[in-house]
């Protein structure tokens, strides 16, 4: 994955995570102290975000680096297995069950396929 999807990726995140908040772009962009045009390039992957502002981002939305970075790093599967299991604790034995065995005859599918 090159810089420019990287940039790409993780402000899609940024943009997903903020409308799960419910915080338009102007809010945010205003949060952060930016104009609202640079804001959504930023969301757009035109520029690398500064360090800082990507702090007060995960503050503003009250997210983690895992949220974040889950797209482009080479273990942000175990992430998002974490958000399927928190997923799964509402379902009965039965719903639960169903999901294994649809996920199990995925992974062994995939690897069939290499």
């Amino acid at each position: 994955m090159n810089d420019r999807d990287v940039c790409k990726s993780i402000g899609k995140r940024i943009k997903m995570l903020r409308q799960d908040k419910g915080i338009t772009q102007e809010k945010m962009a205003e949060l952060l102290s930016l104009s609202s045009s640079f804001y959504s390039a930023m969301e757009r992957g035109s520029y690398n975000i500064k360090t800082e502002t990507l702090v007060t981002i995960m503050n503003i939305l009250e997210c983690s680096a895992d949220d974040i970075f889950c797209d482009v790093t080479k273990h942000g599967y175990k992430h998002k297995s974490s958000k399927i299991e928190d997923s799964l604790k509402d379902l009965d034995d039965n719903e639960r069950d169903m999901i294994f065995s649809v996920v199990e005859t995925m992974v062994n599918t995939a690897k069939n396929n290499k």
